[in-house]
């Protein structure tokens, strides 16, 4: 994100009590705030620059969070007294140097040794070192805001590091989930969380595309609501369809409903990298993919169905081009 001026920043803050008990759910929610790159102007007070990315990403922890019995609001706001923007950007940069330096001492700590012992298990072992070092620096980088000065020391330690063992990262398959039948879930109402986003976009052109094409969708808020008959949830807390383990819901609904069309696994590939900024698959595409889903969420900021509209158009061509290179 660019430097534009500080006094036109808007931030999310997200304010939450976390009861004593259960006693991991303080370290969960932590763990879960870090991940999404948030960092803490007070104890229970975290903030984010704001993006629908970024709210999207709150709006997760806060349901667990009232999922285990804690309280959390998610407000956007405006400094003008008191902490500077400027300041908040630093607590940022602060926060990812720590991690990036961390990392890049564990990548030359890994780099040390003659080459004549990276061979076998030693040689496997490294790989899989460098694997995780990989996803940790695309993890960090997803989250830095405002370009920490220690990012380039840290991928200049993961490259030698990989110029070393020269391997690839090739993250095992995740677990089948149950199958269900397409043919069960026509002649349905879709509902899902206001503001779609790349995800959410994505599982509603497929399910228009090989569930059912007359599909009907509905945009309800993320808390609160109670589903009516015939109705199917996705990307939602507790839906019917959404996040599995570290699989998106667009990667759930392929999986679950069994459509074994090769092109929609590299488009799955894309839309995981972007939802849950992993960057597990890295494909060349992801990049343009999210500027694109980016500038259709800031054209259409109050209409979702104008947003799944353009990403229709968006899904199609990616999808026809996947389907022509496995002609």
């Amino acid at each position: 994100m660019s430097r534009t001026d500080a006094r036109e920043r808007p931030w999310l803050l997200f304010i939450h009590q976390i009861p004593p008990h259960p006693s991991y759910l303080r370290a969960k929610i932590g763990r879960q705030l870090q991940r999404i790159g948030a960092v803490a102007i007070k104890n229970t007070v975290y903030a984010l620059p704001r993006s629908d990315p970024a709210q999207e990403d709150l709006q997760w922890v806060l349901r667990e969070t009232v999922a285990g019995g804690g309280e959390a609001t998610i407000c956007e706001v405006r400094f003008i007294d008191g902490l500077r923007d400027g300041e908040i950007e630093e607590l940022f940069n602060r926060a990812r140097d720590a991690d990036y330096r961390e990392l890049a001492e564990a990548a030359r700590s890994r780099s040390r040794g003659p080459r004549a012992a990276l061979r076998d298990a030693a040689r496997a072992e490294l790989e899989s070192d460098l694997a995780k070092l990989k996803r940790r620096l695309g993890e960090l980088a997803s989250v830095d805001f405002f370009g920490a000065p220690a990012r380039t020391s840290a991928e200049q330690a993961v490259a030698r590091l990989e110029d070393r063992l020269r391997a690839r990262e090739k993250p095992e398959p995740a677990p089948r989930s149950p199958a269900v039948r397409p043919e069960d879930y026509r002649r349905r109402v879709w509902v899902t969380r206001q503001g779609v986003h790349v995800d959410r976009m994505a599982s509603a052109w497929l399910i228009r595309r090989f569930i059912d094409p007359e599909a009907r969708f509905k945009f309800v808020p993320g808390r609160g609501y109670a589903s009516e008959p015939k109705e199917v949830r996705f990307d939602m807390f507790e839906g019917e369809f959404t996040h599995e383990g570290d699989r998106c819901t667009f990667e759930v609904l392929v999986e679950r409903m069994r459509l074994g069309d090769p092109a929609l696994r590299p488009i799955a590939e894309i839309v995981h990298d972007i939802d849950l900024k992993d960057r597990r698959f890295e494909r060349e595409e992801t990049a343009g993919v999210a500027r694109l889903v980016a500038g259709i969420a800031a054209a259409c900021p109050d209409d979702d169905e104008e947003r799944l509209a353009r990403a229709r158009t968006l899904f199609d061509g990616l999808y026809e081009s996947f389907r022509r290179r496995n002609r």
